[in-house]
C-alpha cells in the first residue's frame, strides 16, 4: 500500500513537471500570428513555400545553415558551421549578426521570450 502511494505522488508530481515543460515549449497558434508579421515578408513556409528574400523555413530545425535549396546564401551563413536546433535558432532571433557575424539579414531581433517560444513552435510545425 505504501508503495502505491509513492508511486502514485511521484506520477502526479512527473505529469506536473511535463506540464509545466510542454507549456514552455510555446504555442503554435500563438507563433502563427506571429510569423507573417516578423517574418512573412522574406520568408514563406508551407507545402507551397518558395525562397524569396529570404530562404524557405520548411525543416528549419536541424537543418544546417546556409543549406536551404533554391537561396543564394551569404558566405557567412555558408560558413558558420551553424546547425539550426532550438536554442541556436532562438539565440539567431535575438541578435542575428552576433550568432552569424555578416548575415545579410536584416532584422533587429526579437527579445520577448514567448514570442520566440511561440514562433518555434509554430515553425516546428513545418517538416521538410
Amino acid at each position: 500500500m505504501k508503495n502505491t502511494a509513492s508511486l502514485s505522488l511521484a506520477l502526479i508530481l512527473t505529469a506536473g513537471l511535463l506540464g509545466t515543460t510542454a507549456h514552455a515549449a510555446g504555442d503554435p497558434e500563438a507563433g502563427a500570428k506571429i510569423f507573417p508579421r516578423l517574418c512573412g515578408g522574406c520568408h514563406q513556409v508551407g507545402e507551397s513555400a518558395r525562397s524569396g528574400f529570404g530562404p524557405e523555413l520548411n525543416g528549419i530545425i536541424g537543418r544546417p545553415a546556409g543549406t536551404s535549396a533554391n537561396y543564394v546564401y551569404s558566405d557567412a551563413m555558408k560558413n558558420s558551421g551553424v546547425t539550426w536546433d532550438h536554442e541556436t535558432l532562438k539565440a539567431y532571433l535575438k541578435d542575428p549578426k552576433g550568432v552569424v557575424p555578416g548575415t545579410r539579414m536584416i532584422f533587429w531581433g526579437l527579445s520577448d521570450e514567448e514570442k520566440l517560444e511561440n514562433l518555434l513552435a509554430y515553425l516546428q510545425t513545418f517538416p521538410r
